[in-house]
């Protein structure tokens, strides 16, 4: 079995995939200061709740935007699974040619998404990752990664009012019953919920534009994706599991 690891700036999210089969996936806290002691043991918590060995898994590729976190889960994949992981970065092959001005500058998790979009969908593609921040992610019709866009994500604005101003409440981000709200509480969540809709509906457009036209995948994927991606009409698909299958791809280029 292979294990593949996403480590984002909020969650960990690991999936289990028997060949091209994601038998599990979970999503843990992100957090820093743990050692790879913890987050093996996390590990091992998860696959024994889902009836699952270690000793079953044999391969293990990693995608991370969080540098201290790298060699941690390395560790883990050798010293608790006894294999050596892939890591995404210079030297993997993705088969993704990446036409940004430093490409090393590109997350390893937007690259990761557009390949499975682009595999899944076609091209030109656009994703949409509703993480940390929300990224826009344009991929062209010969499977190329053009570039996108970064926006703070709907978390990352309602941290912001509550640090910022004097009275303003910590949320839950969650679905406004109305766009006018009757309370503080309420206020905020309307303004996050749409005004994010707004957002992404007039960053995809313009991608649109750039692009060459109206007939573009566009696909949503990452943790609030689920909330705010049926609000917009023009995202067409929405996969949870994105990146989780971009790497599974990526792990099978580089083995075969």
């Amino acid at each position: 079995m292979l294990l593949v690891i996403d480590i984002g700036n909020t969650t960990v999210a690991m999936g289990l995939f028997q060949e091209k089969t994601l038998l599990r996936d979970w999503r843990i806290r992100t957090e820093s200061d743990k050692t790879c002691d913890e987050y093996g043991l996390d590990l091992l918590n998860l696959l024994q709740f889902s009836s699952l060995k270690a000793a079953d898994i044999d391969g293990v590729i990693i995608s991370s935007v969080v540098p201290p976190l790298t060699p941690i889960f390395q560790t883990l994949g050798q010293s608790l699974l006894k294999t050596k992981a892939l890591v995404i970065g210079p030297g993997l092959r993705t088969g993704m040619p990446i036409l940004y001005e430093n490409p090393f500058e590109v997350g390893a998790d937007r690259v990761v998404a557009s390949l499975a979009a682009y595999e899944k969908y076609g091209g030109p593609c656009i994703v949409v990752d509703f993480g940390t921040a929300t990224t826009f992610d344009a991929i062209t019709d010969k499977g190329e990664y053009l570039g996108g866009a970064i926006a703070p994500g709907i978390q990352i604005s309602a941290e912001a009012l509550y640090l910022r101003t004097a009275k303003l409440p910590r949320i839950e981000i969650k679905v406004p019953k109305k766009a006018i709200g009757r309370t503080t509480v309420a206020s905020m969540q309307s303004g996050l919920y749409f005004g994010t809709i707004g957002l992404v509906s007039n960053i995809i457009a313009e991608i649109k534009k750039e692009l060459g036209g109206e007939e573009i995948q566009v696909i949503a994927t990452g943790g609030f994706a689920g909330q705010i991606a049926p609000e917009v009409r023009s995202i067409d698909h929405c996969e949870p599991n994105l990146v989780l299958e971009g790497l599974r791809i990526i792990y099978e280029r580089n083995k075969s």
